[in-house]
């Protein structure tokens, strides 16, 4: 009982934290655009606790799953020079696109710590040794060889290398790599694999040589972890599309508050392992080309340039409101499936 109250303590932080960052860019740029922000609330539902600074009505409200900014003239027109609507086109995109930044960079200020605290050297991508009658040096790998592409995808960091492995199904890699300064293509490098519920997994044979600690080299580490993580999320994004994934494998904040629970039961490390997951999750989910999201508005904001005028505010208000319904029908979905695989176990 105690656990699962300090999982759900924790997770309501995390959650709170992720959406006071992501409303707080939104926040922050339009008062640096000069537009009027009626309230800014942490959370939905009944206000807990309200206050009025200047124009702005600060809120945290019942239900701590996200949260918004409510800027004057953004659902609907108005007159006053200081309206959502009445500003520059660009000033409306810097306004939208801030939010998903603000999460994309709290992602990478957590793997900038986690990369500079953990102690030991940084991985790089270049094969140092490899194991007994290991497969992949008697197919084509060798010493010294600096992998930078994996099957045709770019490898910048060893986080790369791993991801892309991990994604393979067959027993067989395409690595280019850097040999003495030159560029080579080694086609079918093999590997040993092992079964796993029902996968069949490939096991690396070779370790790479570890980097010195530097400003920059933890620097360049931590910022290409972050695009690793968000090219992760986004060809996770491209399955589900394409329907190589379920939607009832997607977690909504059930499965988020259990992952949660168990990365803090594993230490520091993978709880903010995963918080960072998350915030670039929500980052990039939130940039998608839906009404209701931030993507959704900036699609408007590209129609409206296309158009050379703008879509009326009522109209827009319909979409995002039926946007905003199938979301919280895909939030009930997924919530369903997340509470029945943690019946089932």
């Amino acid at each position: 009982m105690l656990a699962t109250i300090q999982t759900i303590f924790i997770s309501v932080l995390t959650f709170a934290l992720i959406v006071i960052i992501h409303e707080f860019g939104h926040f922050i740029v339009a008062k640096l655009c000069k537009i009027q922000v009626d309230e800014f609330s942490v959370g939905f539902g009944p206000a807990l606790v309200k206050k009025q600074f200047g124009q702005t009505m600060y809120a945290v409200r019942v239900i701590p799953l996200g949260g918004y900014v409510a800027m004057l003239g953004e659902d609907e027109a108005s007159d006053n020079p200081r309206a959502f609507n009445n500003a520059k086109r660009y000033k409306r995109f810097l306004v939208m696109v801030a939010g998903a930044t603000m999460n994309i960079l709290l992602g990478f200020v957590i793997l900038l710590v986690l990369t500079a605290a953990t102690p030991g050297a940084i991985s790089s991508t270049t094969v140092a040794q490899f194991s007994e009658n290991a497969r992949s040096e008697q197919t084509g790998l060798q010493v010294n060889d600096q992998i930078i592409g994996i099957n045709g995808k770019k490898v910048n960091i060893d986080q790369d290398i791993l991801f892309e492995i991990s994604s393979i199904t067959t027993d067989t890699v395409d690595f280019t790599v850097l040999r003495n300064g030159e560029k080579v293509e080694l086609n079918d490098v093999q590997f040993d694999t092992i079964e796993y519920e029902g996968q069949r997994i490939i096991t690396l044979d070779f370790k790479v040589y570890p980097i010195q600690k530097t400003f920059g080299s933890v620097l360049r580490q931590s910022y290409y972890w972050t695009i690793s993580v968000g090219k992760m999320i986004w060809q996770t994004l491209v399955k589900l599309v394409t329907g190589q994934l379920g939607i009832n494998q997607l977690s909504g904040p059930v499965g988020v508050a259990t992952a949660i629970g168990q990365a803090s039961s594993a230490g520091a490390r993978s709880f903010f392992i995963l918080m960072a997951f998350i915030t670039i999750n929500i980052g990039i989910f939130n940039l998608l080309p839906i009404p209701a999201l931030d993507g959704g508005k900036i699609l408007f904001l590209l129609i409206e340039a296309i158009r050379r005028k703008p879509i009326k505010p009522e109209h827009e208000g319909y979409i995002t409101m039926a946007g905003f319904a199938l979301l919280i029908l895909l939030l009930v979905f997924v919530s369903y499936h997340d509470i029945v695989r943690l019946i089932t176990g």
